[in-house]
């Protein structure tokens, strides 16, 4: 026997000792793979959040091109996987999310290279900004747990019936949530007047009317995911 475990029986091939985390690696976590998703897209999402884009009279975050899909992908974690393995995955993102906040910060902070001239260029794109963080992961938080639970009391209710129903409905209340806290730690007196009231209202209306048109694509990933793990299980 090799030291990786490897038991070599003549002409037979060999055959390799498989730690029980490898074993799991190799079978393929599922919910590793959709958390990691979830982690991902939330990640991408917050950096170009800090850029405002304006479509015609109206404004909006750079968020709201991939914002949506953490919902959706927070609705397969909840459907599929229960609340608590949805609580962990928030939990997961938010942690992350905020050691992401907490690097892009300290290497603001760190001097530059002799030579770097692009400084105020990174501060003024990347730099950290107390207020927009703190909107961020407050209302991540707040609307992912609200969304979650909304999903699970409704499943519950409905004895898992109505699907789409509850998705939407989890969904409607979820955003916003997400949204109100958002704009308002973050550009209460920045934007104002109508234009706050506009640019709350589009980016509500974006990611709820984006979460209903990708609704038969949500419903059949849940699907699929539960059917995998049922067959897993048995």
């Amino acid at each position: 026997m090799s030291e990786t475990g490897t038991i070599m029986t003549g002409a037979k091939s060999e055959q390799t000792y498989a730690t029980p985390g490898a074993r799991s690696a190799a079978s393929g976590s599922r919910y590793a793979v959709i958390v990691a998703t979830f982690v991902g897209l939330l990640l991408i999402s917050n950096i170009v959040a800090v850029k405002l884009i304006a479509f015609g009279p109206f404004i909006v975050d750079g968020g709201v091109f991939l914002f949506p899909l953490v919902y959706i992908v927070g609705d397969v974690l909840a459907e599929v996987y229960g609340l608590k393995a949805a609580r962990r995955a928030i939990l997961t993102a938010f942690a992350l999310s905020l050691l992401t906040s907490l690097t892009i910060w300290v290497t603001q902070l760190s001097p530059a290279a002799a030579g770097w001239e692009n400084q105020e260029a990174f501060e003024s794109v990347l730099g950290f900004v107390p207020r927009i963080v703190a909107a961020s992961l407050g209302a991540f938080l707040a609307g992912q747990f609200i969304n979650a639970w909304v999903l699970v009391k409704l499943r519950e209710r409905t004895s898992g019936r109505f699907l789409r129903t509850r998705l939407i409905g989890s969904t409607l209340v979820g955003q916003l949530v997400d949204t109100i806290v958002f704009c308002t730690i973050a550009f209460w007196g920045v934007i104002e007047g109508w234009d706050f009231i506009g640019y709350t209202a589009l980016g509500y209306g974006i990611k709820v009317l984006a979460e209903i048109v990708l609704l038969p694509i949500t419903t059949r990933v849940i699907s699929r995911v539960r059917r995998a793990e049922e067959l897993t299980a048995r």
